[in-house]
């Protein structure tokens, strides 16, 4: 069966995109459960909520810094008078939604070593919020990482593969960055090689209508299996009456 698109209609009009996000993941482990090699498992990680968590510990020194002046002009302990900010805007809580599945060594205590980004809406809607993902998939892949990105929203026309390759400033070396289609589906992986350190990439551009493609899911260096999207693709669809 060939893509939808889920955030338009008919799709959208009967089926949510972010049910069919959250069961996606869960189909993606099971096609990996027949093929992951011994030693290797498979978490989904779906987070829906707040975009950031506030965890601040404020501690006060006993040598903290006083204003000499103000202490002697008191006869006490200085205290920082009232100033009204130069900039107080509202902002609202955003939301954050993160699919994905990640892949664990756990021979090597859950070293993680692959991870599959499905992307939202939200990971596309904003400057920051794009700087946020590709941020974090750019440190993934730094850290040894192989990291797949698939991106299935049409509604926004970011590429966020091409935005990625561009912050590691390979962004030429792929023709499809050269013109980013808005859905697309792509594999990164960088580290040793023998005795080269290689960068390394596949990308292929997605149309609704179309089958989706094999993405190669690298667990080392040396032992990769192949991603079949198109068959996790179908089995979260039927699984969600999603004709």
């Amino acid at each position: 069966m060939p893509l939808r698109d889920h955030f338009r209609p008919p799709v959208s009009k009967r089926h949510s995109w972010e049910g069919f996000h959250g069961m996606w993941p869960g189909e993606i482990i099971r096609q990996l459960r027949e093929q992951l090699p011994p030693g290797f498992i498979a978490e989904p990680r779906v987070h829906l909520g707040a975009l950031y968590e506030v965890d601040v510990s404020t501690y006060e020194s006993d040598d903290a810094h006083v204003n000499p002046r103000a202490e002697r002009a008191s006869g006490g302990t200085a205290t920082l008078a009232a100033v009204a900010p130069v900039v107080a805007l509202e902002e609202e809580v955003e939301s954050e939604y993160e699919y994905e599945v990640r892949v664990y060594d756990a021979e090597r205590e859950r070293t993680l070593v692959a991870a599959i980004e499905l992307v939202s809406p939200a990971n596309k809607d904003r400057p920051r919020k794009r700087n946020a993902f590709v941020s974090k998939c750019a440190e993934l892949v730094r850290r040894g990482v192989a990291v797949s990105i698939v991106d299935l929203v049409t509604v926004k026309n970011f590429n966020l593969y091409a935005e990625l390759m561009a912050y590691t400033e390979h962004g030429e070396a792929d023709p499809l960055c050269a013109n980013p289609p808005p859905i697309y589906a792509a594999s990164v992986r960088h580290g040793p090689r023998g005795e080269k350190v290689l960068f390394e990439a596949w990308s292929r551009a997605l149309a609704v209508g179309e089958p989706l493609p094999l993405l190669p899911l690298w667990l080392s260096p040396e032992v990769s299996v192949a991603l079949d999207l198109e068959r996790s693709y179908e089995s979260a669809c039927h699984a969600l009456w999603i004709a």
